[in-house]
């Protein structure tokens, strides 16, 4: 394989990941609406007290965020990724 060829498998690889990481973020942000509303109403006019005042809302939301955005989901997608991509590619032969 020639070097321009391995970077531009590269390159579509790096744009796979970046898409199925916001893919990700997309899911996470959604599953997570609840606590994303709680955190928010605490938020609501305050300034910097929201850093002690929405605490434990904070620590909800992000607890729940990492449900959907970790290295283990990120590599599940990309498996599924690959068994489509593979079964798209076995289909048109």
């Amino acid at each position: 394989m020639g070097y321009m060829q391995e970077a531009r498998e590269n390159h579509v690889k790096k744009k796979v990941e970046e898409a199925l990481r916001s893919k990700m973020k997309q899911k996470a942000l959604k599953e997570c609406d609840e606590y994303t509303s709680k955190y928010a109403l605490c938020a609501a006019g305050k300034t910097l007290s929201i850093v002690w005042q929405c605490r434990k809302q904070a620590k909800e939301l992000n607890d729940c965020l990492h449900q959907f955005t970790n290295d283990a989901v990120l590599e599940e997608m990309k498996k599924e990724y690959m068994l489509q991509e593979n079964h798209r590619g076995s289909a048109r032969v």
